[in-house]
């Protein structure tokens, strides 16, 4: 299907496309924090890249990365339609996630990025392993 508008039309209307925070993750990636006792998280916290979740004592930042969005192949979704579109947006936005990183560990921050495809049940071992140093420093403060 060839796009109605021309291309510099598209790219101006999908720039002023914003997230409404990916919800759905944050709520699940949530019930498992409270599910291992995990507390001291905050969110919208005024930082670099607006990780999902910040430990403001002891500067880990959490991001739930979007499979597609982000360009983890776990579903090998590839659009056909406006390809270029498409590979030149994901790779832009895996670069940024490169970027904000580096930064936060430059500012001696932990960064831990979870993709969404983490948050399924048959994952759950590969996600607590990467939730390991936030539960980790949970049990610390209890003893």
């Amino acid at each position: 299907m060839t796009d109605i508008f021309t291309k510099d039309k598209r790219c101006e209307i999908m720039r002023k496309i914003k997230s409404f925070n990916n919800k759905s993750t944050e709520l699940k990636l949530i019930e498992i924090f409270k599910g291992n006792n995990v507390k001291g998280w905050r969110r919208g916290y005024k930082i670099e890249g607006k990780p999902d979740f910040v430990f403001k004592r002891n500067k880990i930042a959490v991001f739930v990365d979007g499979c597609f969005w982000h360009g983890h192949n776990c579903r090998n979704t590839n659009p056909k339609d406006n390809s270029q579109y498409w590979t030149t947006k994901i790779t832009r936005n895996q670069k940024g996630d490169l970027e904000v990183s580096e930064n936060l560990k430059k500012k001696k921050w932990q960064v831990v990025r979870i993709w969404e495809c983490d948050l399924k049940n048959k994952s759950r071992l590969k996600l607590m392993k990467k939730l390991e140093p936030i539960v980790r420093i949970q049990s610390v403060k209890k003893n």
